[in-house]
């Protein structure tokens, strides 16, 4: 049996979460295209949007991304928990690579620390709300609360 719990009570709490993330992808790809309108797609100038650096490439992208990840927060099924799951996964993984990249000429994206920062951290949050997002028919939530039962008083000393 999966260790993801099925049906959580705070369910909704973590749609919100990642949609409150995606919404901020979504803002930030809006005013950084606004700022990066007319420049090099993969520029490396000072441009800033929302505190982090960004160039129309990335801008872009943060469009394309926070569009997805609202409609993953939006989906009631299991769709959305995947879609979060790998959202967290992209986010981690971009923010360890291009802070690998950060001083050399492969940032394509124009990252500073602070924008590695934030990835992680929304990585970190969308993989939490995957975690916790997942939804099943009731008779397996049921099933799987017994079985933590079960675990639990295993364990405990008594």
């Amino acid at each position: 049996m999966a260790h993801i719990p099925i049906n959580h009570p705070a369910r909704p709490l973590y749609r919100v979460l990642s949609g409150l993330v995606g919404l901020y992808i979504l803002i930030f790809g809006i005013f950084g295209l606004v700022e990066t309108a007319g420049e090099d797609l993969f520029g490396r100038s000072g441009d800033y949007a929302l505190g982090l650096r960004t160039n129309l490439a990335f801008s872009l992208v943060s469009i394309l991304f926070g569009i997805v990840i609202i409609i993953g927060a939006i989906q009631r099924g299991n769709l959305g928990h995947f879609m979060n799951l790998t959202a967290g996964v992209v986010f981690l993984v971009v923010g360890l690579v291009m802070l690998t990249v950060l001083q050399t000429d492969a940032n394509i994206l124009n990252f500073s620390i602070a924008t590695v920062v934030v990835s992680m951290i929304f990585g970190l949050v969308m993989l939490a709300t995957g975690l916790y997002d997942k939804v099943g028919p009731p008779e397996h939530a049921a099933e799987e609360r017994r079985y933590r039962r079960a675990a639990s008083s295993e364990t405990s000393p008594g």
